[in-house]
């Protein structure tokens, strides 16, 4: 099974308190399994507050709904060894 690696990682958003952000990561290989996003070091699980999703088989998606200033933090989509901040 190839390595999958990271193309284009995550960027910094800024949203207003009550807005929806989404986080976008590609990587190389589609059917990406050992795949996890994080909000400030807790892993998030796909629910009516976050939704997860994959695009293409490579753009892995992150949306936190309605987000409030407890949202404030690190954003860290991880794959395999490989991750990325924002």
């Amino acid at each position: 099974e190839p390595d999958v690696t990271i193309v284009s990682g995550l960027k910094d958003r800024v949203v207003s308190e009550g807005d929806d952000v989404t986080f976008r990561c590609q990587v190389s290989h589609e059917s990406a399994r050992d795949v996890e996003w994080k909000l400030q070091d807790v892993a998030l699980q796909n629910n009516e507050m976050n939704e997860i999703s994959v695009e293409k088989g490579k753009i892995h998606t992150l949306t936190l709904r309605k987000v409030t200033e407890q949202d404030i933090g690190t954003v860290t989509f991880r794959v395999g060894p490989h991750t990325s901040t924002a």
